[in-house]
């Protein structure tokens, strides 16, 4: 009976060591994953990583992980003068290979979401005279306001535009009409300043957009991907 319980006391200890030395080695590598993708991605600010499953070290003897969850806030994307901020980046990454070092990583497949607040928007038009807000509708629809000057008359228009995707890539804000109230030529200048497309570039290579909708804070993007590469 006591070497029975002695046994038991020691697989105790032993397991104890291992879930410990198992979470160290979790920590050490969520740290390092962190700074392997900000560097490679170049990105502003550095991503938070989560390595799911355990046991972690038998994951990393395969060099597989079963699924890898990474966030970041207030990431700039894209590039120069037309570049977006968006203001939360999670995805969920599934059979990411590694190599023992870290330093390459690509996930089989991954889905995520993309936050992009209205004030970011309107700083993504380029022009002070758009603007972009919540269109109190469902699905992707916002509302874009333009001013213009018609034959020296100021004129302002609040229009319903919807948000696409195009190319897995690129945004593109449309109006779905734009009222002339019978001033010529009033419809192209409102366009030419509601409408846009901007390029949403610097997600990791693999990555693409999928899908938007429009809520109260902003809108989401959702992403999906496959052989997504997140380092080297």
């Amino acid at each position: 009976m006591r070497a029975i319980r002695t046994i038991l006391i020691t697989a105790v200890i032993l397991g104890g060591l291992f879930v410990a030395a198992d979470r160290g080695a979790v920590w050490f590598a969520e740290k390092q994953a962190a700074e392997k993708i900000r560097d490679s991605q170049g990105l502003s600010g550095t991503p938070e990583v989560s390595i799911k499953g355990f046991p972690f070290l038998t994951q990393v003897a395969s060099s597989e992980l079963d699924e890898v969850e990474v966030k970041l806030d207030g990431v700039t994307a894209g590039a120069g003068d037309r570049s977006v901020k968006v203001s939360g980046f999670d995805a969920t990454l599934h059979g990411v290979r590694i190599d023992s070092s870290f330093s390459s990583a690509v996930a089989g497949r991954a889905t995520g979401t993309a936050h992009l607040s209205y004030e970011d928007l309107t700083k993504a038009a380029g022009d002070p005279d758009v603007s972009v807000a919540y269109s109190g509708t469902s699905g992707s629809q916002v509302k874009v306001t333009g001013k213009v000057t018609v034959a020296g008359q100021p004129v302002e228009r609040s229009v319903v535009s919807t948000v696409t995707v195009v190319n897995g890539g690129t945004i593109r804000v449309h109006a779905d009409e734009v009222p002339s109230q019978g001033v010529p030529g009033a419809e192209r200048k409102i366009r030419e300043k509601t409408d846009f497309d901007r390029q949403i570039a610097g997600l990791p290579k693999g990555l693409k957009l999928d899908k938007v909708t429009a809520t109260p804070s902003g809108v989401d993007v959702t992403l999906t991907g496959s052989d997504v590469n997140l380092a080297g």
